[in-house]
């Protein structure tokens, strides 16, 4: 079922992404050769809760963290350890808040180190993707748009699109309706209507699109051991235009949904 925020839900889902992107800004900083994963974790659940969120991923479904570090060729969902990270090393770095009721969920991938021509590539492929999604988030477009778009930009760029994992609505619960496959075909699908909140998460690798997860239940990696990138942001659609939720809105006072 297709669910249409306020004008007031999508100011509280904005809150919680805010708080998202500002952890993560944190957590860029402190990704570099030698430190731990389990570190990046504690970082990221501190922050939560120092600005008084609570961290959503902890205990979703058994999930054992707060953030979801993936390295290389893990593409989603990698479980933070003992790992260090090494020079040159892509980390996708993924988490989620819950800030009064509300959840904003968000991902990048960064560089430990010095990055390789090819990781610098596939890191900024991956992110012209993710904008690519989110232009196409207006009213009376539909869902199979946004995963074309992705689709496409991935295969100009000689990539692949990950199909087992997909973007997701957001609000009042981590994953709500409607799913959004990184993939098309285009004009299908659910049609986009004002105050709907959508999280678009491309992940795109280097080889083939296939992926597994591993023993640990959770960690998704590449069948190829091919490199694998990851970016999220929550989007609402407004009567205006995207509205990317991790920022204050920029339509001036024109602040269109529902109700």
């Amino acid at each position: 079922m297709t669910i249409q925020r306020s004008v007031s839900e999508l100011k509280r889902i904005s809150s919680a992404c805010m708080l998202v992107k500002s952890v993560l800004d944190e957590l860029e900083n402190a990704t570099a050769p030698g430190v731990k994963t389990k570190d990046l974790d504690r970082i990221a659940r501190e922050r939560i809760i120092k600005e008084g969120g609570r961290p959503a991923f902890l205990g979703y479904r058994g999930y054992p963290a707060s953030l979801c570090v993936s390295v290389n060729e893990e593409v989603v969902h990698g479980i933070p350890g003992e790992r260090r990270l090494e020079d040159g090393d892509i980390v996708s770095l993924d988490v989620g808040a819950v800030v009064d009721g509300y959840y904003g969920d968000g991902a990048r991938t960064v560089v430990a180190g010095k990055a390789s021509v090819e990781a610098e590539r596939l890191i900024r492929v991956t992110r012209e993707a993710l904008w690519k999604a989110i232009e196409e988030c207006h009213v009376g477009k539909r869902v199979g748009d946004i995963g074309y778009a992705i689709e496409q930009h991935a295969l100009r760029n000689g990539y692949s699109t990950v199909r087992e994992y997909a973007g997701h609505g957001i609000g009042t619960s981590l994953h709500e309706e409607p799913q959004i496959p990184n993939c098309g075909p285009p004009g299908r699908r659910e049609r986009l209507l004002t105050g709907m909140c959508l999280a678009l998460e491309p992940m795109i690798n280097v080889g083939e699109s296939a992926v597994h997860v591993l023993k640990d239940g959770w960690t998704a990696v590449t069948n190829d051991a091919g490199l694998s990138a990851h970016f999220e942001l929550a989007v609402a659609v407004t009567s205006e235009g995207p509205w990317v939720l991790e920022e204050k809105y920029p339509y001036g006072d024109r602040l269109v949904s529902n109700a």
